[in-house]
């Protein structure tokens, strides 16, 4: 088994709900931010890094998702006929994905900064480490409102609560996947046994991040995008 992460599972089979009218007729992966549709936006910081292979899990409107993506390298997988959630879609994956530690990228975020992925695989350790999360400081959130997800010790290790949120990048180990019993499930159910092994980490990112799971999102992460420009 490698030890470093190279395959890269793209979060993508969401039915969009928040997104309300936008997502009546298209998957939101498929909704654009600055005249890109959002799983673009995606897989250009997953090819910077040269991920491969790249997966994406589908499940509403699969057929337009597979027609935007026909003739790229994305291996796409359906989740037919339940949505599995990010856990339960990870595992289904996994016969594509292989054994080693694994990129999570979710489809529905907006970064304007460093490519979150290159700064996990400089982070990332596995002699300490079973997963890596990027965690952006509330001051650099856009589109999200609410408490952080995670708090970071001066070591790294991170606890639930705190001032950080998750940005929907990570690396993770798969072996403890097979632990859980459900069909569906969350990565949240990964990340608690992860956590009491004391093997959950985090990772500072020191950019602007914004979450463009409803509509207002998609004006925020333009405006945000254009003054990152500037």
């Amino acid at each position: 088994m490698r030890h470093v992460p190279s395959a890269l599972m793209l979060f993508a089979a969401g039915f969009g709900t928040r997104m309300r009218h936008m997502t009546a007729r298209q998957p939101k992966p498929l909704v654009p931010v600055g005249g890109r549709p959002l799983i673009d936006c995606a897989l250009d910081l997953a090819r910077e890094v040269d991920a491969s292979p790249i997966v994406a899990n589908l499940h509403y409107l699969p057929e337009m998702l597979e027609a935007h993506l026909q003739g790229s390298e994305v291996k796409t997988v359906r989740e037919e006929p339940d949505i599995l959630d990010t856990g339960g879609g990870l595992r289904n994956a996994l016969p594509l994905l292989g054994r080693d530690p694994v990129f999570t990228l979710n489809s529905d975020a907006i970064w304007a900064g460093p490519n979150p992925l290159r700064l996990l695989l400089d982070a990332w350790d596995p002699e300490k480490m079973d997963a890596l999360l990027i965690c952006v400081p509330m001051a650099q959130v856009q589109g999200r409102d609410g408490a952080g997800d995670f708090a970071m010790d001066a070591d790294g290790r991170l606890s639930r609560g705190g001032d950080t949120v998750y940005g929907g990048a990570q690396i993770i180990r798969t072996d403890l996947l097979h632990d859980v019993e459900d069909a569906a499930f969350s990565l949240n159910v990964v990340w608690d046994m992860i956590h009491t092994r004391q093997r959950l980490f985090g990772l500072r990112y020191p950019g602007q991040w914004c979450d463009v799971g409803h509509p207002e999102g998609i004006a925020q992460a333009e405006a945000m995008l254009a003054h990152s420009d500037v």
